[in-house]
């Protein structure tokens, strides 16, 4: 599931940064768009690219394209890594038997996973904290959980 998230997000930032520049070239005075006198596409300079066609222009724009595309997709990468950690320890304590009551909230940032909430009594609270630290892919736990009502 989050597999398939993942993919279908990079997918629409790939998508997304190549209609950016695609509409930026075609408005940056590679056509008439803004007013510009026309290119001639048949003649060029060095047999590579038309004349008008600034090529250093272009490959730092692909660059800085590709930078923001790759951050894009970490910062992708790394919410669907802490949602899956908090949705592991959410089933758990939903699916556990001995914690019901108990009214927890979970939150992720990175490995870190803070605990917040009510819990009836203290073998609840060992509870909620074990099953946090047993997760994989958890360092640390913060524990602000409250015992009683």
């Amino acid at each position: 599931m989050f597999r398939l998230l993942f993919r279908l997000i990079l997918i629409v930032v790939v998508l997304g940064a190549i209609a950016v520049f695609a509409v930026g070239y075609r408005w940056s005075g590679s056509g008439t768009a803004t007013g510009a006198t026309p290119v001639d596409r048949g003649t060029t300079d060095t047999g590579a690219l038309p004349i008008g066609i600034d090529a250093e222009h272009a490959r730092r724009a692909g660059a800085e394209i590709g930078g923001k595309v790759a951050e894009s997709v970490s910062k992708a990468g790394k919410a669907l890594e802490e949602g899956k950690l908090t949705a592991k320890i959410k089933s758990k304590i939903t699916l556990d038997d001995t914690l019901e009551g108990a009214d927890v909230r979970v939150s992720t940032e990175g490995t870190v996973v803070t605990l917040h909430g009510t819990v009836a009594n203290r073998q609840q609270h060992q509870r909620v904290r074990q099953l946090a630290q047993e997760t994989a892919g958890v360092t640390s736990v913060v524990d602000k959980l409250q015992e009683g009502r």
